[in-house]
């Protein structure tokens, strides 16, 4: 175990220093994307999510009576200037809701970020709130829809009605070359959003699996992987090792990626 907390230490030191290095000189599409995110936080377009986020916040449940509450549309975040994005369903009532930040304050959060961490994509295995000194490198968490739904269930016109948000941000991150779908619904609205923005030659909708991968288009990969809801993660449908692997399987995608691009420019 002290082996393997040092190994930690110096990934994260080694992530701080590449941060500070790409954030160093901000690029024009993060003040776009700050606005963006900011027209996220003000939207109240769908009634019913709108009143189930902020019965949430005000009734609070026990183990949570001392939090305040962030109930409101929840922001995506991360590295703008990144390659891996992942996009999920949308926030818990009591974990995204109450901290602010996506996949945040639940378990599916806690399994979520350690992978991440461990693939190289976080500073730190853990996520508790958006104060936590967390960050993200070459990678960028969005979701289908930004609100808490009740019972974790969307309606079609609300995951229209969030649809422009995500097809806005994919306009901004121009680095995007692999794409995690976190569960059904967020491989669907990854895809979806990729068809509407005509930059897939797939005719059809692609059929979600944990590990599937199919090319969007030339430069784009999509991947598939179960949420890892405690549904999934209670009945041993999804274990750490699999989540883990999907993550894997993205920092290969983009290492030979990397190595192509390098190879290419030599020759030119």
């Amino acid at each position: 175990m002290r082996i393997q907390k040092q190994s930690f230490v110096i990934r994260d030191s080694r992530l701080k220093t590449k941060l500070e290095t790409r954030n160093a000189d901000p690029e024009p599409s993060e003040t776009v994307m700050d606005a963006l995110q900011k027209r996220v936080i003000a939207c109240k377009t769908c009634p019913r999510l709108v009143e189930w986020r902020t019965t949430i916040a005000e009734k609070r449940t026990r183990r949570f009576a001392e939090w305040k509450y962030w109930g409101k549309p929840v922001p995506s975040f991360g590295d703008t200037n990144a390659r891996l994005l992942l996009v999920g369903l949308a926030p818990a009532a009591h974990g995204g809701n109450r901290t602010g930040r996506m996949f945040t304050g639940d378990e599916s959060g806690n399994w979520l970020f350690r992978a991440l961490f461990n693939a190289g994509f976080s500073t730190q295995p853990t996520s508790t709130d958006r104060s936590d000194g967390l960050k993200l490198y070459d990678c960028y968490i969005t979701a289908t829809c930004r609100c808490a739904p009740p019972k974790n269930k969307l309606l079609r016109d609300e995951i229209r009605n969030c649809r422009p948000f995500l097809l806005k941000e994919l306009s901004l991150l121009k680095n995007i070359r692999v794409v995690i779908g976190v569960g059904k619904i967020g491989f669907d609205a990854a895809f979806d959003s990729f068809r509407k923005l005509c930059r897939t030659q797939l005719k059809s909708r692609p059929k979600f699996g944990h590990g599937v991968i199919y090319k969007l288009n030339e430069n784009v990969t999509l991947i598939g992987t179960y949420h890892p809801s405690q549904q999934n993660t209670f009945t041993g449908k999804l274990t750490e090792n699999m989540l883990n692997e999907i993550f894997t399987k993205a920092r290969k995608m983009l290492d030979r990626h990397a190595d192509a691009k390098t190879k290419k420019g030599s020759l030119e």
